[in-house]
């Protein structure tokens, strides 16, 4: 089986989505506002398992991918085709699950 991890990540898509989410001070306070708001605004869903971190994790991954299909340009052709294959490849509940790990430690710190 052949390793498809890049610098940490699950793979290239997902660190270069997550690479540029950080890049620009504005697009990262932007997903860190979203997380913080989705975050601050969850608890865990009575009669399940899950923690208020899951919720939050999985809640802001939906968010993230929704936000990425809402916003892909119009591309005819092999281009688009690439893009969306390349956008179904990013682990998105990876990055929401950093996102949400800066949270609770900006809150211990």
């Amino acid at each position: 089986m052949r390793d498809t991890t890049y610098n940490g990540w699950t793979n290239y898509e997902t660190w270069l989505v997550s690479l540029w989410m950080e890049n620009e001070q504005c697009s990262q306070e932007y997903f860190r506002e979203q997380a913080r708001e989705i975050y601050d605004g969850h608890e865990p869903i009575p009669d399940t398992r899950l923690t208020r971190e899951e919720v939050v994790r999985f809640r802001f991954a939906d968010w993230l991918k929704e936000h990425y299909d809402e916003n892909i340009p119009e591309i005819p052709g092999v281009y688009g085709d690439l893009l969306g294959a390349a956008l179904s490849s990013v682990n998105w509940d990876e990055i929401a699950h950093h996102y949400i790990e800066a949270i609770k430690e900006e809150a211990n710190a």
